[in-house]
């Protein structure tokens, strides 16, 4: 990457041409390396950032104070800070994709016509992956790791706000690297804070990107969709419902919810819309949005909740199509099941969605009647992640429906070809 200049003098396009070529290259040589030298990689990328972290909490307090300088929100400075416990979960979370399956080259499912044909379908890398993130300088361990396992070249471009310490993570892999023989262009780092470069990955850098993973808020993904002139892989927010029926158990549903909305406000994965059951309101609702508030949480409420919980602030339309990722709760009151499902249908992001129930026909309805890439029965939706799914992190969670829905891991980011053997046989 020697034509790369310094951030002053920087030449957006040149660079990021450079970075595609180089990619592309790097994509050719990851396709056939083999499952030893990709864990190598890996585990080699957690040692260093174990025994650098000094060094990247140094980058990240950089970050921190020009964040805090330019009034950020708290949600925003959660997102963004790093201490040594959520380093030691980056190395960890790099060992544990180190530990999955190689997806690539797995037998997805074979079989035999009957002209003697055998025909197998197999998985293979996507190729150059483009991730465009911001406040959360995780994502580039998370996003490297996970391509380099499914054998696919990454281009990583991280905000301003999250640049000194995404670039200290960054050189970690490139450690890893070198240390398995595998090219250091397999993990690339945008080495300029410029917008332009953006729109450079959005037109596809000549062809070299195969598909752009957007991971931030709703501008981000938003310009993503609209300008983006290869595949997407995104989610535009995270507008979760959690429905609490009569049928809940009390004591579940007061935990549940405030880990939901409260364990960390500015997640993908943390409640915002709480809809509760008619029936269930005079045993239900004053314990749980007790606890809620105990915890310093915003209540807005409909008229209904306002009668029963003289503390809420009046909820307005906007409240229902808001993604707060903040202390704040959005809380209304249905006649049951039936209506919580039109409601969601209609306000929902397709991101995550959960039901408190014992009744098990109101959960069989809410897991068949919503359409949403997660759902979840009796269960903090703070595990929408594709860490606690077992994917070892996640690149993002995909709330469309063309090749990857819900946490996108090691085999979501691999597509795959048709093996077809013979013995001479020809089409008549």
């Amino acid at each position: 990457m020697s034509a790369i200049k310094s951030e002053a003098g920087t030449d957006v396009v040149a660079v990021m041409a450079e970075m595609g070529r180089a990619a592309r290259a790097a994509s050719h040589r990851l396709a056939t390396a083999t499952t030893a030298e990709k864990t190598k990689a890996l585990l080699a990328a957690a040692d260093a950032i174990v025994a650098r972290t000094g060094e990247i909490l140094d980058a990240n307090r950089k970050d921190v104070a020009a964040a805090k300088e330019a009034g950020m929100t708290g949600a925003f400075l959660d997102r963004l800070t790093l201490d040594e416990g959520r380093l030691a979960s980056v190395a960890g979370a790099l060992r544990e994709v180190a530990g999955l399956p190689d997806p690539v080259g797995t037998v997805m499912a074979e079989w035999s016509r009957p002209n003697g044909l055998s025909i197998s379908r197999v998985r293979t890398p996507l190729g150059v992956i483009g991730v465009i993130f911001e406040s959360r300088p995780n994502v580039t361990a998370d996003a490297g790791a996970l391509c380099l396992m499914a054998g696919n070249a990454v281009i990583l471009r991280g905000g301003s706000d999250s640049y000194h310490s995404a670039r200290a993570i960054h050189g970690c892999l490139v450690e890893g690297l070198r240390a398995a023989g595998l090219p250091e262009a397999a993990i690339g780092i945008v080495p300029t804070t410029d917008r332009a470069a953006v729109g450079e990955m959005l037109k596809g850098l000549g062809g070299a990107i195969d598909v752009i993973v957007p991971r931030g808020g709703k501008g981000l993904v938003g310009r993503v969709q609209e300008e983006a002139r290869v595949p997407v892989f995104a989610h535009l927010e995270g507008l979760v419902h959690i429905y609490i029926d009569k049928s809940a158990d009390l004591e579940m549903a007061v935990e549940l919810v405030a880990n939901a909305k409260m364990r960390r406000t500015g997640i993908c994965g943390a409640a915002e819309t709480l809809l509760v059951d008619a029936a269930a309101v005079g045993t239900h609702l004053g314990p749980i949005l007790d606890a809620l508030a105990a915890k310093g949480c915003a209540i807005r409420g409909d008229a209904a909740v306002q009668a029963a919980w003289p503390g809420a602030e009046p909820a307005t339309e906007a409240d229902w199509e808001t993604e707060y990722l903040d202390a704040v709760i959005a809380v209304r009151v249905v006649s049951g099941a039936e209506e919580a499902i039109a409601h969601i249908g209609r306000y929902s992001s397709h991101h995550t969605e959960a039901v408190i129930a014992e009744d098990a026909e109101v959960v069989a309805a809410f897991f068949s009647q919503i359409d949403s890439a997660i759902l979840m029965h009796n269960a903090s939706t703070q595990f929408a992640d594709g860490g606690e799914f077992g994917f070892g992190g996640e690149i993002g969670i995909a709330t469309g429906k063309m090749h990857a829905r819900g946490p996108v891991g090691v085999e979501q980011l691999t597509s795959f070809k048709y093996l077809v053997r013979g013995s001479g046989q020809t089409r008549p």
